[in-house]
């Protein structure tokens, strides 16, 4: 997203013109050259957000592998790197960035969508709220990470088919806030499909989650 006027331009053609219900924004920009990195929190991003909520459709926060040059952590270890663990580090901590940096207070109709049930940030939203209220550090949100995990945060079930964690983030966020996904081709269609058919929740939630949710949230018929 290197020119955000442009970008608005085009969700709002994709949303009027062309009927799209949705929009998906990478892990980060690079800008100008391969190692400038830029987050959508950033104060250039601030119009197009502003144009997004407007529209009153969702964006997925897609995840992508950090730069190599920026986290080194990673030399080395090529096994933690993209679906096993650097796509959840990573996504996770752009979508604190945005709910931390007040975008959801400015656009309180927003909603973002986190797969992998939330990237991390359900099983640790309270450890985050317990630090930040007892060290804000300057912190610029009008409100706790889990007040808009749960308002302005949908996640999916995409390539985490483990019912004890599904049960957990339900807990947490409500089964009005999940979704069925895959993660293709990450995850296989079938395996996905034979978990959540037979996972232990009740009936009414399996069809809020295989179907109601995204139904609503799409504004779909």
């Amino acid at each position: 997203m290197q020119d955000p006027d442009a970008a608005a331009r085009e969700l709002e053609r994709s949303v009027k013109e062309l009927g799209f219900h949705g929009f998906m924004v990478n892990g980060f920009s690079q800008v100008g050259d391969a190692e400038t990195v830029v987050y959508y929190d950033a104060p250039q991003y601030t119009d197009f957000w502003v144009s997004a909520a407007a529209l009153g459709k969702p964006f997925y926060m897609h995840p992508r592998d950090p730069l190599p040059s920026r986290e080194p952590i990673y030399d080395g270890f090529p096994w933690l790197t993209a679906a096993t663990w650097a796509f959840a580090v990573e996504t996770s901590i752009h979508a604190l960035r945005l709910m931390t940096s007040g975008l959801f207070d400015r656009n309180p109709g927003l909603q973002m969508i986190l797969g992998h049930l939330g990237e991390g940030i359900p099983f640790n939203v309270w450890r985050v709220d317990h630090i930040l209220r007892k060290a804000p550090r300057g912190l610029p949100c009008k409100r706790t990470v889990g007040e808009y995990l749960r308002e302005n945060v949908y996640v999916t079930t995409s390539g985490n088919f483990r019912t004890q964690t599904l049960l957990s983030t339900m807990l947490e966020v409500g089964s009005d806030r999940i979704m069925y996904s895959v993660d293709y081709p990450f995850e296989a269609h079938d395996e996905a499909a034979q978990w959540f058919d037979s996972c232990s929740i009740s009936e009414t939630d399996r069809v809020k989650i295989g179907r109601d949710n995204a139904r609503q949230l799409f504004g779909l018929a």
